[in-house]
Order: structure tokens, then C-alpha cells, then sequence
């Protein structure tokens, strides 16, 4: 895959990695590194460093809130969770998402 390809794939998935966060969160409560893994299995790679200003902003917007849980190994979880607010905006993400989909379609199959 030569760069401009690379750059190309990168850009839309930093686009919808928002979107994929409150998908997660819409499910269960999870910390940083489960989100992170859950993002390798479904084949958006994402690094911390990537993750924690989103999480941070999204946090900040009252989409999400957190809390802190002691672990077995090693020290406390932030745990986030999804807020009324941020399932109000995945909702809103959703019909968006639908119609960029069905829009694409569309002109892919004039």
C-alpha cells in the first residue's frame, strides 16, 4: 500500500473514531486498553496516544463520564461510560452515518 493510500485510510478512520468510541460505550462500561482492543478486533488500529484526547474531549462535551475502579494487577481503572447526552448524540450519529452510506451508494450506483 504506497502512502497516499495509507494517508487516505487514516483519515477516515480518525473521522469515524468517535463514532466507534460511543458504539463501544453504548454496550458496556470499559477502560482505555479494552477500548483499544476492541477497536484491533474490529480492524481500527488505534494507539493510546490517539484515544486518550478523544476520550478527554468527549468526557468534556458530557458525552461520556468515568469512574474508577481498583484492579487485581497493577492500579485503579477508569472505567467510562456512555451518558444520556452521548446516547443522544450516537443517535444522531447513527441517521448520519445511514445517510452518508446510502449517499455514497447512490452515486456509486448512478
Amino acid at each position: 500500500m504506497d502512502q497516499t493510500s495509507e494517508n487516505v485510510r487514516a483519515q477516515m478512520r480518525k473521522g469515524v473514531l468517535e463514532y466507534c468510541i460511543l458504539v463501544i460505550l453504548s454496550k458496556r462500561e470499559a477502560y482505555a486498553s479494552s477500548i483499544i482492543e476492541e477497536l484491533k478486533k474490529a480492524n481500527m488500529i488505534v494507539v493510546e496516544g490517539t484515544l486518550y484526547p478523544m476520550l478527554i474531549r468527549q468526557k468534556n462535551q458530557g458525552l461520556l463520564s468515568y469512574r474508577w475502579e481498583e484492579s487485581p494487577q497493577g492500579p485503579p481503572r477508569k472505567y467510562y461510560v456512555i451518558t444520556e447526552k452521548g446516547r443522544a448524540q450516537l443517535s444522531e450519529m447513527d441517521a448520519a452515518w445511514k445517510e452518508i452510506v446510502d449517499t455514497i451508494e447512490t452515486l456509486k450506483n448512478e
